[in-house]
């Protein structure tokens, strides 16, 4: 069913081509601040729609997206005519970040979403060493490898599936937990967990290997345990052409080179 709405505001990464994209829609459509848009209009790639995301995060507002960057996986394809009956179109997804939560080797603690994953990797040519508990039961004693992340489904298809994880439906109730080059197990491959699960990861000999630790654009260094979960009470909201959903992309991904 379509949605009507009043008011449209345009934002748009610092890229030459996003702002000139954004100053042809003022013209064609007006604008409005984007406290006070129905629709937020983002016009850049997939890591502005990312902070585009994170910023709305709980505020109720829908954001539409077109590309005007590189491989635009979050995007919908740019065009101006007819934006107004494309968005009254289109698809919402609304969904749950993780939350990471990191001790840390200075004696403080972080916390950060994640709309993709979350992922620890090695600080210097010392490969880390991790503990993995899921539930408070100790899954992997001793995982040694280059990295390790948790992606979500909405993440599935991004560094995780370079990293040869696999990709999720966006509406699987299931976590994606991928090693980054595993040395020890060596052919343990990773694991799909339910979604309802609580993270730890615990770094082991964290002077030696120190770990930092990533959740989308948010980096904090030399941790020594982080915390992952879905975070219930936080909720961000996509728009997407009906003929190009989010969810048909994720599943056309599995069947592509």
């Amino acid at each position: 069913m379509g949605r009507s709405f009043q008011t449209l505001s345009f934002i748009a990464s610092p890229t030459t081509e996003a702002l000139a994209a954004r100053d042809e829609l003022i013209r064609l459509y007006g604008d409005v601040p984007a406290n006070e848009a129905d629709v937020i209009v983002a016009l850049g790639g997939d890591g502005f729609m990312l902070q585009t995301l994170h910023s709305t995060m709980n505020s109720g507002k829908l954001v539409y997206g077109m590309n005007c960057g590189s491989v635009g996986f979050l995007m919908n394809d740019y065009k101006t005519a007819d934006l107004q009956d494309r968005i009254c179109a289109a698809v919402e997804n609304a969904f749950h970040p993780l939350k990471m939560t990191t001790s840390n080797a200075d004696g403080s603690s972080s916390s950060a979403l994640a709309i993709n994953e979350v992922y620890l990797f090695r600080q210097s040519y010392q490969a880390a060493k991790l503990r993995v508990e899921i539930d408070g039961h100790v899954r992997l004693e001793e995982l040694i490898c280059d990295g390790l992340m948790v992606a979500t489904p909405a993440g599935s298809t991004a560094y995780n599936l370079s990293a040869h994880g696999p990709i999720l439906p966006l509406d699987a109730p299931l976590l994606a937990m991928t090693p980054v080059s595993a040395f020890r197990p060596r052919r343990w491959r990773g694991a799909l967990l339910p979604n309802r699960v609580t993270v730890d990861i615990h770094i082991l000999e964290a002077e030696k290997r120190p770990v930092n630790a990533v959740a989308d654009n948010t980096e904090i260094k030399s941790i020594l345990h982080v915390r992952i979960a879905q975070s219930e009470d936080m909720t961000a909201r996509i728009l997407s052409d009906p003929d190009r959903s989010w969810s048909d992309r994720i599943l056309a991904e599995q069947f592509e080179d």
